[in-house]
């Protein structure tokens, strides 16, 4: 999801496409061909060779394993803020506390074992390990059991309806004949590379520069959900250079890319066949938040004053218009995305949201104590103690490399001391999760089915020696806490209801500034419609669903994506 610059000789990726599109491809092993009208290029998902197809090891599985070959019970329409049927055909909520999930029949895994209850008992179940990244379930789950062959029904200690229908259409379903015996460390280190799943696709072959699925014809969705999968085999390319990937989707070698190409609302201005979901800026649907997360162990970063002073120092259209070229769009102060706006206070964000203000900056730290005794240009603390901290981003991303340029010299203009620096991605993952840092920029959370996802990740309790996923700026805050766990409670389709608990934890979030929201990162997707058109658009008429193979966005209607798009001249 990065611009990244690496040795030109991953040119030869474009030339192995070449050679795929006349009939070679895979890995010697697969099919053998793919007859380029059937196939679908794709890239910008993928930064290392594809090596673990296991759907339980959240975040490190290849593309496509969750959404192609495993499936969940529901998706999620961002649009309608509705849950689709999709494994499961419906549910119901006959207690407060009981959830009970019907499944669909006639469905039936790769194998040809039939899905049923059992599958979806045995998954949950598997969350009972700790290793596993939905262990977390079990906090608030009593029970969960096979109420007949078609039938699920869970029961709650806790009642998280937020939490839980999170889990309900992000999550996989796996099957229970082939996991269900596994032990914890067979479960968290299986890479499965041969995938047993319900999905529209299977695997079909990978090299270390790609991977393979080919259309399932057998998939039930296809009768059942009326969908027709329109590529036969989808060719996943590892991420190459800028400048590779934007010949290739030039020159018609990618169908689509879901990388930052930095320049390409100049191809798209300028090339009627290269098109995004807008026809201008921001050109890309938002996916994520970008934030400026502070280590609130650390002073002078501790301070809420000090926060707010570095918040209204940021001139953020400087880097829309700047590195982003306006292919990105400011954020809220409350980080919330646009699909979240019912459950914005804009009214306590009229008053208390920050904004570029530069005087207004250097006016809070003065208040707070925070002045250049010393006449070096930067503030010393109310202790005289100096001031010099380090803003850190991935070495390669180009767009955040510039963009913390431009937020250290804006700091550094109303006399905070901040200096950009570019770790190599895993050193500076390191650093986040042992809270070795000063300052990062950060996007882990994306578009989901409620804003507790962003809450969770900005405000989760307790912190942990090591903060690999939340609250990497471990900040500490009781009460707002208590109003997510509040907000984890209310049912998930009683908008109102949150937007009083969003409200209250707004209070907090604009007052303390735990973590600063910057601009909306693009859901980057550019798609060349040479052999397959039809994407989603703005456009009236045209999918209003995601063009996107990041993992987490097929839960989201980009699988049916796939059913939508056409082969050109069809």
């Amino acid at each position: 999801m990065r611009s990244l610059r690496l040795p030109a000789a991953l040119a030869a990726v474009a030339l192995a496409v070449t050679a795929c599109s006349g009939g070679g491809g895979g890995n010697g092993e697969g099919s053998g061909e793919y007859p380029r009208n059937e196939t679908l290029y794709t890239t910008g998902t993928a930064w290392g060779p594809p090596a673990n197809w296991n759907p339980f090891m959240q975040g490190q599985y290849a593309v496509g394993t969750v959404g192609l070959a495993y499936e969940p019970l529901f998706l999620f329409d961002p649009n309608t803020s509705e849950y689709v049927p999709w494994l499961a055909e419906s549910d119901s909520w006959p207690e407060e506390n009981v959830h009970e999930i019907v499944l669909r029949e006639g469905i039936t895994w790769r194998d040809g074992e039939v899905f049923d209850s059992a599958d979806v008992v045995s998954t949950l179940e598997v969350g009972q390990f700790d290793s596993v990244p939905f262990s977390n379930l079990w906090n608030f789950i009593e029970g969960v059991e096979a109420v007949d062959a078609q039938t699920v029904r869970v029961t709650f200690a806790e009642n998280r309806p937020q939490e839980w229908m999170n889990w309900v259409y992000s999550h996989p379903i796996a099957p229970e004949h082939i996991w269900g015996e596994k032990t914890e460390e067979q479960i968290m280190s299986d890479v499965n590379e041969d995938p047993v799943g319900s999905g529209p696709y299977f695997y079909e072959s990978h090299t270390d520069d790609r991977l393979v699925w080919e259309r399932n014809d057998e998939w039930w969705g296809t009768e059942a959900l009326d969908l027709d999968m329109k590529p036969r085999y989808i060719v996943d390319l590892v991420n190459a250079s800028n400048d590779v990937t934007l010949g290739m989707l030039q020159q018609g070698q990618v169908d689509l890319s879901n990388n930052f190409l930095p320049g390409i609302d100049q191809i798209i201005n300028g090339n009627e066949t290269i098109t995004s979901y807008y026809d201008g800026p921001p050109y890309m649907q938002p996916a994520n938040t970008a934030w400026l997360v502070p280590n609130t162990t650390k002073a002078p970063l501790d301070d809420p004053a000090f926060r707010q002073a570095l918040a209204h120092s940021i001139d953020i259209t400087q880097i829309i218009e700047g590195p982003y070229a306006n292919l990105v769009e400011a954020a809220s102060p409350t980080g919330l995305l646009p699909i979240w706006d019912d459950y914005i206070d804009h009214g306590l964000v009229e008053d208390e949201g920050f904004t570029f203000n530069a005087d207004r900056a250097v006016e809070l730290l003065e208040d707070a104590g925070y002045q250049d005794e010393d006449g070096d240009g930067f503030v010393e603390t109310p202790d005289g103690e100096p001031i010099s901290l380090t803003l850190e981003v991935p070495a390669g991303w180009t767009d955040w490399m510039e963009a913390s340029n431009v937020i250290a010299a804006n700091a550094q203009a109303v006399g905070i001391n901040i200096e950009a620096q570019t770790p190599e991605f895993d050193l500076l993952v390191d650093n986040r999760n042992s809270g070795e840092f000063d300052l990062i920029i950060n996007n882990e959370r994306g578009a989901s089915n409620t804003p507790w996802t962003y809450y969770d990740y900005v405000f989760q309790l307790p912190v942990n020696e090591q903060q690999s996923t939340v609250n990497f700026g471990r900040y500490e805050n009781e009460e707002a806490w208590a109003l997510v766990e509040q907000l984890a409670a209310v049912p998930a389709d009683d908008i109102e209801a949150a937007a009083e608990i969003t409200s209250q934890i707004q209070e907090i979030q604009l007052a303390e500034l735990p973590a600063i929201p910057l601009w909306y990162n693009g859901m980057w997707s550019q798609a060349n419609n040479t052999y397959w058109t039809n994407w989603p658009s703005e456009r009236e008429g045209a999918p209003q669903t995601y063009a996107s193979m990041w993992n987490g966005i097929w839960q989201l209607g980009g699988i049916q994506t796939l059913a939508t798009i056409e082969p050109a001249g069809e």
